[in-house]
């Protein structure tokens, strides 16, 4: 079989100029079709699994979606790369060796100039993490870090399966822990007016489907009941007495909308039982 039948990505045409060192780069991006994904299961955390092919093997499409500077490790998403403030370019740029160190410490070996690998792509989904503090509000930063957090576990997990004695389910839930935080944050921002979430298009979490603001509700929800901690008994369950508050509003909308994404429903049901379970509440 010729290499060319079973690329998996190609270098963007387009020339990308980085914003804050000026590096000139192209953005590798994942082909598709030809039977590169096969969809499998969607997990309660609305990541979408990929069953290996023969023909490609395994595919994680999550590792393809930050843009990363190779010179000096700015990263973003793809639409927010170019629209970093002038005013604190430089300043990025020469933060690059604590970037570069800090990652390191995590996913070593990793070079953005070479085709990204699964250790690369989860530094990548932790680069933009990192680098969303650059970013002000009117770019919801505070969603698109949950994500990129939620994203990196998800990464940090596939990491684990290939070096199980690296500690990698580890670190995969320290960054579900981040995540929940993040994601707990965004709501409360969005609920009290202070950061608005409509500025992320795509809410995902994952990059099939765009379960949008209904998806952060519920992942807030579900990573508070799985991560979430609270000094006392009574707090914690005061906070999920407020999610299940919620998702029973979502139950209460989702019955009367069509666009409501249907496995959304369903997991929302199920969330809503483990809260019940763990408050020792019966059917109402």
């Amino acid at each position: 079989m010729e290499e060319h039948d079973i690329k998996l990505s190609f270098q963007s045409k387009d020339r990308l100029l980085c914003p804050a060192c000026r590096n000139v780069f192209h953005r590798e991006e994942l082909l598709s079709g030809g039977g590169r994904l096969i969809a499998g299961q969607l997990t309660d955390e609305l990541h979408r699994m990929y069953e290996p092919s023969i023909k490609y093997g395994e595919v994680y499409p999550l590792i393809y979606q930050v843009t990363v500077c190779p010179e000096c490790w700015y990263a973003s998403m793809d639409k927010d790369f170019a629209l970093l403030d002038e005013d604190i370019a430089f300043d990025v740029s020469e933060s690059r060796e604590d970037r570069q160190n800090e990652v390191r410490l995590l996913f070593p070996n990793v070079d953005f100039y070479q085709n990204r690998t699964l250790m690369s792509g989860a530094a990548s989904q932790y680069l933009a993490l990192r680098c969303y503090d650059y970013f002000s509000k009117n770019f919801s930063p505070t969603i698109k870090q949950g994500i990129s957090a939620l994203r990196t576990a998800w990464l940090c997990e596939e990491l684990h399966k290939k070096l199980p004695g690296e500690n990698y389910d580890w670190v995969a839930t320290l960054f579900k822990k981040k995540a929940q935080y993040l994601y707990g944050k965004a709501v409360e921002f969005e609920q009290s007016g202070e950061e608005a979430i409509s500025a992320a298009k795509n809410l995902g979490p994952d990059t099939d489907k765009n379960y949008g603001y209904e998806g952060v509700l519920y992942l807030a929800g579900l990573l508070t009941l799985k991560y979430g901690s609270a000094d006392t008994v009574e707090q914690r369950n005061a906070s999920l007495e407020s999610i299940k508050r919620t998702i029973a509003k979502m139950f209460g909308l989702g019955k009367s909308s069509k666009n409501k994404p249907g496995p959304l429903l369903e997991l929302a049901k199920n969330l809503y039982e483990r809260i019940k379970k763990e408050l020792n509440e019966t059917d109402d």
